[in-house]
């Protein structure tokens, strides 16, 4: 792998699954390596896990929850003071709910966490990838968003939840929201990609009751590990042979074709705008 000494790198949701295993990999690269948990006793494990694993000791806990706005702000803050640039950042952090149910800011839970907060958290740490000189934006979506339409006017599944349903349209928006902020930093220093992981074993989905969890149950010997489910955004982080490529959709470590509807422009933009006025964000790029 190339080295990454001296370069600043942050995973958000590495304290376990995919997460953990990129954060590993960029801080056995020699990257500083910061990671975002909401769990601080979890996150402190993860990171003395990490540093045992990559022998590296500049790793840290950046506490967050990509379900508030107020704590994703206050997340990127603890960036900003710690750090003065951002060569990697890896959207991770998502979850899978079986119910509806709401966040303190009156959002769907999939919706906030798995699409508004890689959309704040991105334009918080803007600042900073862009003073890196060179960096990479790795977005985790999932084929789960192929078969997914957006509706603008309902995008907090009033009338439309369903557990896959739901977690698919955030990860048709995180497919979105790749394709228009690289658009939006077309000359820059900084590339925008995303990424299906494959079907990984890890806790995801475990935690709900019923016929979901035991669903899942049954399936976990037939998945991934998370090591190997963590290799396409390991690649688009530090491969060179992906310098400079930005706005596509990985899987297998290939640019492939995302779905249909991921390739409407104009909700692409509609869903960029309400993003905005949604995280209160009056100009992307300027906190």
């Amino acid at each position: 792998m190339v080295s990454l000494s001296g370069k600043v790198a942050l995973v958000t949701g590495a304290n376990v699954g995919i997460g953990k295993e990129t954060a590993v990999a960029l801080a056995r690269a020699g990257a500083r390596t910061l990671i975002a948990c909401r769990d601080a006793t979890k996150g402190a494990a993860a990171v003395d896990e990490i540093k045992r694993r990559s022998g590296n000791e500049q790793v840290e806990l950046v506490s967050a929850d990509f379900a508030s706005f107020a704590r994703t702000r206050a997340f990127g803050d603890e960036v900003r003071a710690r750090v003065d640039r951002l060569h990697v950042l890896v959207n991770n952090a998502g979850l899978m709910l079986t119910s509806r149910a709401l966040t303190e800011d009156g959002h769907e839970t999939m919706f906030q966490t798995n699409h508004l907060g890689y959309f704040l958290t991105t334009h918080l740490l803007l600042p900073l990838l862009r003073a890196a000189g060179s960096a990479r934006v790795v977005n985790v979506a999932s084929a789960a968003h192929r078969g997914q339409r957006l509706e603008l006017d309902d995008l907090d599944s009033e009338r439309s939840f369903s557990p896959l349903g739901t977690y698919g349209r955030s990860k048709l928006c995180n497919v979105y929201f790749t394709y228009e902020l690289a658009e939006r930093l077309r000359g820059e220093p900084v590339t925008v990609n995303c990424l299906h992981p494959g079907v990984v074993g890890t806790d995801f989905g475990q935690k709900e009751r019923g016929i979901f969890r035991a669903l899942v149950r049954l399936a976990h010997p037939f998945m991934m590990t998370p090591e190997a489910g963590a290799a396409t955004q390991i690649h688009l982080a530090t491969s060179p042979e992906v310098e400079g490529v930005t706005g596509q959709y990985f899987d297998k470590k290939r640019a492939v074709k995302s779905s249909r509807a991921s390739y409407d422009v104009e909700v692409r933009r509609a869903l960029w705008r309400e993003s905005e006025r949604l995280t209160r964000i009056a100009r992307y790029g300027e906190p």
